[in-house]
């Protein structure tokens, strides 16, 4: 049966939100009436929170929402009464009537395990087991909300513990000390992939990741299970919605612009079509380098899910075929021109100040496809058969050359040249060429089956095959003209063919105990490498022991063995040259992780924390440069990582998700060739804070607030070709705050379009002057001076929507 019972609602704001919104009611203007709400919260009988359930108005189909994770679900509507259907792929459809809007319409929908009648809908149901599934789940529409400079999706997972991120221009992440290329990617089931040849963040496009067309989102930080890839840090598992009616976004703002449309054909054909396009000239234009600026990314995305069931079958979607179609086209012209920096300290102030001459000039174009076609046999049998195919295309044309010269600064305000220059420390010129072109394709297929053993155990098994061709021809070099001599900082030409294959395999099994308190996965995957010859086995364990006590707690430990099969970009060395001899990466993840449901303010919130280790053999040490990564192509170092996240995440406000994260890490290598034992690996980040949190009016949620916050330790560095030096500094901490301000508006009596959404987004609040990486100078006395390159400054920017 249907229990209903009134929940309180939070009703005072504190001073902060009360400074916030007089902010957001000076950037925008109420046009229309305030709206009133239908809030509540769907759970089961023992009251765990059901999320995934569809709600819909009866009388405009068009007007919906989805139940969260925590099972709260809010509808903003002209006051009066309606008819809601709440429709689950669980525990069925059904409805209710004549749900008054207002503040005391607050209600729980409690629904029973066993068949009940309600307006003449029968819903049945049983509670499912209990996950063992070790990923983070995030809301999907936060990854929409979260202010950022581009509306990138990865920028969400920037804030759990365990990611960071330097650079808010790129689309990069690493995952407790591991780096860039150690992170898998997926949609629905689908491996993605990002351009090869990027090397600054402000040169890179979007994430592949639509936010607009996200329905699900699982994130991996270590200790996943064996019917996921082969990489030795994150694996990220994104569904694409199939959505039930018509919807759909068209957004614009100064920094770019995106739509998305998606319905259901008929019963058996739904398709999701966003574009997206990002022109970064404005924010790049707060750089300290003046010039040109003249960026673009434009994708577009299809998907489509076909039910080839027919008609006669007395199964409900027994085959379906997902369909994924994508293109990215990225264009990057710049013509630098002047670019003056500060650095030192307090006593000694320094000053370069550089003249450009030339242009960077960069291309890339990838195309991605995918199949996903399930089919099941029976109740107890399902196989899916995955594949896809990439195909990029790179071009590289830039020709450089800076004439700079480096000054100490008068820094005495007493002083007649306070603020010149007084002393020239040196004058040279730093040279960058480069015609650098790459090919590349991806072939992935995949055969997965699962079969229900009991209705207490599950078996999974897949085989499958990759094979990649790349086609490289480097020509590249730089040299710098410093204190009377020229060194060479790089000089790389060659031509490079690639052509590799491999073949893995997965066996796993999952067992629950009947009291749901104890539950086993435990399987291993295999990979061969016809490159080397080289054999792969990594088994995995994972453990779940929930205990029957008052307030909901699970316990998980995850121990296993996970290697990262060297790419094209671990095989080439630093010199362009291909090594044949190079062997895969292999790391052992311990981790201990704990759950625990909290109330607050009679909401749940979910209070998560890990403790992981990894140890790391076979390690292909790697420099960073800015966002390209440096390998040293041979498999001499070892290295650990090990830490301790921490996460809490709820409705801190009624109808909002919010959550605040905390990482702790150290991690270290040893080369074995620099007999200088462990040292801080390039991306020992020590501590990552962050979180998001959404706020709104109490007595009007159509105006709201966003706020994202990042703040990273430093990351080691050291002077470029000197190993002894190497990593022996610290660099700046990251700190960073996004704010966005929005206010929407109901259109009822429009023929097409339901919200119009004003937004206002502060980047980098503070204004903090953030350092991506360092350019490295001699100057006269054969001091090596570190000259720091600072990304965006604060940035206002404004966005228009509708929804339809």
């Amino acid at each position: 049966m249907i229990q209903l019972k009134l929940l309180p609602i939070l009703k005072k704001p504190d001073q902060l939100r009360q400074l916030i919104f007089l902010i957001l009611a000076i950037l925008i203007t109420p046009l229309i009436a305030q709206q009133d709400l239908i809030e509540g919260r769907i759970v089961d009988e023992k009251g765990v929170p059901i999320p995934a359930v569809n709600i819909i108005v009866k009388s405009d189909r068009s007007i919906g929402t989805v139940s969260n994770a925590e099972g709260y679900f809010l509808l903003e509507l002209k006051a009066g009464s309606y008819d809601l259907i709440f429709s689950h792929i669980q525990y069925g459809t059904y409805e209710l009537k004549n749900i008054a809007t207002g503040g005391v319409s607050d209600f729980t929908v409690t629904f029973k395990p066993q068949a009940i009648k309600l307006d003449d809908v029968q819903v049945e149901g049983q509670r499912e087991r209990d996950a063992i599934d070790p990923a983070a789940k995030i809301d999907a529409k936060s990854a929409q909300n979260l202010p950022s400079a581009f509306g990138d999706f990865n920028k969400v997972l920037l804030t759990l513990p365990g990611v960071a991120g330097n650079n808010e221009l790129s689309s990069a992440y690493n995952v407790r000390g591991g780096n860039f290329d150690e992170n898998l990617v997926y949609v629905n089931d689908i491996p993605v992939y990002r351009p090869f040849l990027a090397n600054a963040g402000r040169q890179e496009g979007l994430s592949f990741i639509n936010p607009d067309l996200v329905g699900d989102i699982s994130f991996y930080a270590g200790g996943w299970e064996s019917k996921y890839g082969d990489k030795l840090s994150s694996a990220l598992n994104i569904d694409y919605k199939e959505p039930e009616s018509l919807e759909g976004q068209i957004n614009f703002g100064l920094l770019g612009g995106s739509a998305y449309i998606g319905n259901r054909i008929n019963d058996d054909i739904q398709f999701l079509f966003g574009a997206r396009h990002r022109d970064s000239r404005y924010l790049l234009n707060t750089l300290e380098t003046d010039g040109q600026y003249l960026p673009s990314y434009t994708d577009a995305q299809a998907f489509f899910t076909f039910d080839l069931t027919g008609k006669n079958s007395q199964q409900i979607n027994k085959t379906k075929l997902n369909w994924l179609l994508a293109y990215g086209r990225n264009r990057y012209l710049t013509l630098p021109e002047s670019q003056t920096t500060e650095f030192g300290s307090v006593s000694q102030n320094l000053r370069i100040q550089t003249a450009f001459a030339g242009r960077e000039e960069l291309d890339y174009d990838t195309y991605q496809s995918g199949f996903n076609l399930s089919h099941r046999w029976s109740d107890k049998f399902l196989s899916r058969w995955i594949f896809s195919g990439v195909y990029t295309s790179e071009r590289e044309n830039y020709n450089v050359e800076g004439a700079y010269r480096i000054c100490d600064v008068d820094n005495n305000p007493g002083s007649n040249s306070f603020n010149e220059c007084v002393v020239v420390r040196g004058i040279g010129t730093n040279f960058n060429y480069g015609r650098n072109r790459l090919e590349a394709q991806i072939y992935n297929t995949e055969w997965r089956n699962e079969y229900l053993l009991s209705d207490w155990s599950i078996l999974e098994m897949g085989i499958g095959y990759n094979r990649n061709i790349i086609d490289d021809e480097l020509n590249e070099y730089s040299f710098l003209d410093s204190a009377g001599f020229v060194s060479i900082n790089e000089s790389t030409f060659n031509q490079l063919e690639l052509n590799t294959a491999s073949i893995t395999a997965y066996l796993q099994t999952t067992i629950y105990s009947k009291d749901s308190m104890h539950a086993v996965n435990a399987g291993g995957r295999v990979n061969h490498l016809d490159y080397n010859g080289e054999l792969l086995i990594s088994p995995r364990l994972i453990y779940r022991f929930k205990p029957n006590w008052e307030r909901e707690t699970s316990f998980r430990l995850s121990i296993g063995k996970y290697s990262q099969p060297p790419f094209y970009r671990e095989l080439r060395d630093q010199a362009g040259e291909i090594r044949e001899d190079v062997e895969a990466q292999q790391s052992i993840h311990i981790i201990g992780a704990m759950e625990r449901v909290l109330t607050w303010w009679n909401r749940p919130f979910l209070f998560t924390t890990e403790v992981y280790y990894k140890s790391l053999d076979h390690v292909i040490a790697y420099d960073i440069d800015n966002v390209r990564l440096r390998y040293f192509a041979n498999n001499d170092a070892k290295a650990n990582a090990y830490g301790f996240d921490f996460r809490i995440n709820g409705e801190f406000i009624p109808g909002t998700q919010s959550w605040f994260s905390l990482g702790i890490l150290n991690t270290q290598e040893d080369i074995a060739e620099d007999d200088k034992g462990f040292i801080r690996r390039p991306s020992d980040q020590r501590i990552n804070l962050a979180f998001y949190f959404e706020d709104h009016l109490p007595n009007d949620p159509s105006m709201r607030v966003y706020v994202n916050s990042v703040f990273g330790s430093g990351y080691p560095l050291g002077p470029p070709n000197e190993i002894n030096a190497r990593n022996i500094f610290s660099g700046d901490e990251y700190y960073r705050i996004d704010i966005g301000l929005s206010k929407s508006f109901e259109l009822q009596n429009h023929k097409y379009l339901k919200t119009l959404w004003l937004r206002a987004e502060v980047l980098n609040v503070l204004g903090a002057d953030n350092t991506l990486s360092y350019s490295w100078i001699q100057d006269v006395t054969g001091a090596q001076l570190a000259i720091p390159n600072s990304l965006s400054a604060r940035f206002l920017n404004f966005r228009i929507s509708a929804d339809f």
